[in-house]
């Protein structure tokens, strides 16, 4: 079957970035896990998706740059993961299945937060931006989160959900910063919960691996090869999640979407995502 230019684009940009020098990966710290926020109490009533998009940045990630218009890792709203047609935000305010009832804006680090309520579950699903500079603490947040050391709470819809450590599910979208630079702070299980994950990033079970392990998280999709790690694939996967299906099923739906939008065949796209350990 013959890919799209748009698809074509994306897995030669895909493959150049994560052919990123990995002989020049920095050391990074973490921080004080006494920094970390632990609010625990808000309405268990209702499952939770926690969302960390990582913007796609050519001046800060090691990537070979994609177009100007989607690689601005400062703007949110043309992104290649966020505002762009396949992005998060764009992709799940178009869905039939999720209505948008929140939208935060900010200068700071996370540019831009966003909370849907499924139409027909009692979930929410609550999608953070960020700045593409940021996506060493991106990747900080989402492993803290996985592991229960990093919990909070919002308020939106007139209920408190919990987010980072407190959700149900927890995602990360972008490209994959462990490529890049290493981290030397210690992630380990705060709580003994085991919280479902999905990484949407090139070859994210290989290098996430280590920390998922300590985080004791589940991880329901992952990949072993490079990907674009744009909504569609996420999208299937939660709707599935929220039906509780059992992980095969969960995984079946991302490879279909994944297939359908890559213009691929199921066979390759079943090498890329991948479930379990």
């Amino acid at each position: 079957m013959t890919r799209s230019p748009i698809a074509i684009l994306c897995i030669l940009t895909l493959f150049a970035a994560c052919k990123a020098n990995k002989a020049d990966r920095a050391s990074v710290s973490a921080g004080p896990r006494d920094s970390l926020v632990k609010i625990t109490s808000f309405d268990h009533h209702y499952k939770i998706i926690h969302v960390i998009v990582a913007l796609c940045d050519n001046k800060y990630q090691g990537i070979v740059p994609v177009p100007k218009a989607i690689g601005n890792g400062q703007d949110p709203n043309s992104n290649l993961y966020w505002g762009n047609n396949y992005g998060v935000r764009t992709y799940f305010k178009n869905s039939k299945d999720w209505k948008l009832i929140s939208k935060r804006r900010s200068v700071n680090i996370k540019l831009e937060r966003l909370v849907f309520k499924h139409v027909n579950k009692d979930c929410y699903l609550v999608a953070d931006a960020y700045d593409g500079k940021y996506i060493r603490k991106a990747t900080v947040d989402f492993l803290y989160s996985c592991s229960g050391q990093l919990k909070d709470t919002i308020h939106a819809g007139g209920k408190v959900i919990g987010i980072n450590g407190n959700s149900n599910l927890i995602a990360y979208v972008g490209h994959d910063g462990l490529m890049d630079f290493q981290l030397n702070e210690l992630v380990t299980n705060a709580d003994g919960r085991t919280r479902d994950c999905i990484i949407l990033a090139c070859i994210s079970k290989k290098y996430f691996n280590f920390f998922i392990n300590k985080a004791k998280a589940n991880p329901i999709i992952w990949t072993n090869q490079l990907m674009c790690p744009e909504a569609y694939t996420l999208h299937a996967a939660i709707a599935g999640y929220i039906e509780n299906e059992p992980t095969a099923a969960i995984r079946r739906r991302s490879l279909k979407a994944y297939s359908k939008y890559q213009h691929c065949k199921d066979k390759e796209s079943s090498a890329i995502l991948v479930s379990g350990w």
